[in-house]
């Protein structure tokens, strides 16, 4: 048996030097991450594509809101799917912008109500979605800065 059978294919050379093994990111509770997000990007979009074909001029604002929402998790869901640490730092950074949209339109719609007609996802802190839109990010955050250090020791 060669080296190569024993451990498995050679990693290809390209220009830059030899190619390296992108970071797995949905191994362990990154897959149950994935799931939720995944989740949220369906539950997302729809709501606000029947929103906003229906009922626009009703609560532009919210409506656009909901629809960034699940841009931005369709965008974290396509980085944990894609893995790396290319694609680590930017969910990384779309989660912290993520929770800070939580916490500002939870916060806007607890001040000025009548600001939003209507619900977003991102309303009284994602109540209508179980709280997940900011235990979400939170968790994300939690597990990518773990990803990254777990790939550090390796």
């Amino acid at each position: 048996m060669t080296a190569t059978e024993e451990n498995g294919p050679a990693p290809q050379e390209n220009r830059e030097g030899p190619k390296k093994q992108r970071t797995r990111l949905i191994s362990g509770p990154g897959m149950l991450l994935l799931w939720l997000y995944g989740v949220m990007v369906v539950g997302t979009v729809s709501r606000s594509a029947v929103q906003i074909s229906t009922d626009f001029d009703k609560a532009p604002l919210a409506y656009s809101l909901s629809a960034v929402a699940g841009l931005v998790y369709g965008f974290i869901t396509y980085s944990l799917v894609r893995g790396g640490e290319t694609a680590r730092r930017a969910a990384l950074v779309c989660c912290a912008a993520e929770l800070a949209g939580v916490l500002i339109v939870g916060t806007w719609t607890l001040v000025e109500p009548s600001a939003f007609p209507d619900t977003t996802v991102w309303s009284d802190y994602g109540i209508g979605y179980l709280f997940i839109p900011v235990l979400l990010p939170l968790s994300a955050m939690y597990w990518l800065r773990k990803a990254r250090t777990a790939d550090r020791s390796a």
